[in-house]
């Protein structure tokens, strides 16, 4: 294929990921009570499933309400005409990413799978699965674990009791958003690993030898990510700990089966 062949094949696959997007966003637009009520604000309300179930650990294993959270302090504003609206739109859209993520990954995938050789596809297999996986399950926990902590920290947090919180409402939902969408990208650590190992960019070694530098990136990746307390930046750091881990295990694997086949190769020779 020419040049402007490929760009007319990437073309096509961007505008079918795009009408992916778009549809699945126009069922989410449709079920707004759903998208905004149970899921988007649903960390506002003390009935959440993550703050029911830090009370249930609470009272039945401490047997005290320490992990108990209290109703959050504040409330939502629109101060724009067309507020409400856009962000409807907006937050549709970024669900229809996220639902959409598998099949619009699927896409690039098929346009990148012919220029590899038939033993890298082979050994790339389960890669759209894999990445699928690990993006849905860096919202599910960005969701659940992160953005509670968050809204509650941040919703409650006063400065003087004679300030009130009404928070704008584009803040919150970015706030949400910005969070999702980050430890999604953050899951997909080990999939990142084990390409650069496949090039040979990275290996084992440097891993380990950096570890305590990523260590101490981590930790403020976890503060910028997460509200300013201790205990909300353990939380997020731990589950990226364990990534860089078995990212390190991904990249030993890949590089002794590479030195396996080369020296098969050499022997051979």
């Amino acid at each position: 294929m020419s040049f402007l062949e490929h760009l007319e094949a990437l073309r096509w696959h961007i505008l079918r990921s795009l009408l992916a997007v778009v549809l699945v966003g126009i069922v989410a637009f449709i079920f707004k009570e759903i998208v905004f009520d149970m899921l988007l604000l649903g960390p506002m309300y003390i009935s959440f499933p993550t703050y029911k179930a830090m009370c249930w650990v609470s009272t039945t294993v401490l047997a005290s309400e320490v992990l108990c959270f209290k109703q959050i302090n504040f409330t939502l504003q629109n101060i724009d005409m067309a507020g409400q609206f856009l962000t409807h739109v907006k937050v549709s859209m970024f669900a229809g990413f996220i639902i959409a993520f598998p099949y619009v990954f699927w896409e690039f995938w098929r346009f990148i799978q012919p220029a590899l050789y038939e033993k890298e596809s082979r050994h790339a297999r389960g890669l759209v699965l894999t990445c699928s996986t690990l993006f849905l399950a860096g919202v599910l926990f960005g969701y659940f674990i992160i953005v509670p902590f968050s809204v509650n920290f941040l919703g409650n947090y006063q400065v003087s009791t004679m300030v009130a919180n009404e928070i704008n409402l584009g803040s919150y939902i970015g706030v949400v958003t910005m969070i999702c969408l980050a430890t999604g990208i953050i899951f997909e650590l080990p999939v990142v690993a084990y390409l650069l190992s496949k090039i040979g960019l990275l290996t084992p070694e440097y891993m380990k030898k950096y570890r305590k530098h990523a260590f101490v990136l981590i930790l403020i990746l976890s503060a910028v990510i997460t509200p300013p307390d201790v205990a909300s930046q353990i939380i997020i750091a731990i589950p990226i700990l364990v990534l860089y881990e078995v990212s390190i295990g991904i990249s030993r694997r890949v590089n002794e089966k590479w030195e396996q086949e080369f020296g098969d190769r050499k022997a051979k020779s």
